[in-house]
């Protein structure tokens, strides 16, 4: 049996027809939930997918920021409001979505903007393989509103300067800039979240 959009629900019609082929009626009415189910079934798993390439994209934000906090942001931990990762994943599948080579084609620039402007974190290619399409540059924001340590408040302006500081606060909100690298007339798209 072959699963099409044409296949005939579990009417009289087609379970006497069967019958009529010597088929069990049970057997028959099993096979047809079988097909049902399995015609509904390429969207979920179409949505797995999904969430696993979401997770994995979240995976190398998270990774990226690990990276960057003892090596360019000179800090010993870095705080990430919760899900943060995941809604900034979203948002970039959702940007690739429209693209000729999907997320494949991405190539993101990621970035870390602070009072005294803006800090590049890292580089990251989803697939080396393929010829980039687009360019995603993805800002996130360091939270204004975060107290200072009492530590880092107290050694300011002396010689005893901790070389790191000690915590950075990320904001829940970001910036996607979507560059395509195909068409001069697409132009640049800007998302603020």
């Amino acid at each position: 049996m072959v699963a099409t959009s044409t296949l005939k629900t579990k009417s009289s019609d087609c379970v006497s027809e069967a019958a009529e082929r010597r088929f069990g009626r049970v057997c028959i009415e099993k096979e047809l939930d079988f097909w049902d189910h399995c015609l509904a079934e390429p969207q979920r798993s179409a949505d797995v997918t999904e969430d696993r390439t979401c997770q994995q994209l979240a995976k190398m934000f998270e990774n990226c920021l690990s990276r960057a906090k003892k090596t360019t942001l000179h800090c010993s931990s870095v705080l990430v409001p919760e899900k943060l990762t995941r809604r900034i994943a979203r948002e970039v599948l959702r940007l690739a979505a429209c693209e000729p080579c999907g997320l494949r084609g991405c190539v993101l620039y990621v970035h870390l903007e602070l009072d005294k402007g803006c800090k590049r974190l890292e580089r990251i290619v989803y697939d080396a393989t393929v010829v980039p399409t687009f360019e995603l540059t993805l800002v996130f924001k360091q939270d204004g509103t975060a107290w200072p340590s009492l530590r880092d408040v107290l050694f300011m302006g002396t010689c005893f300067a901790p070389k790191f500081r000690h915590v950075l606060k990320l904001s829940p909100g970001f910036r996607l800039i979507k560059k395509k690298l195909y068409s001069s007339s697409a132009g640049t798209v800007i998302e603020e979240c």
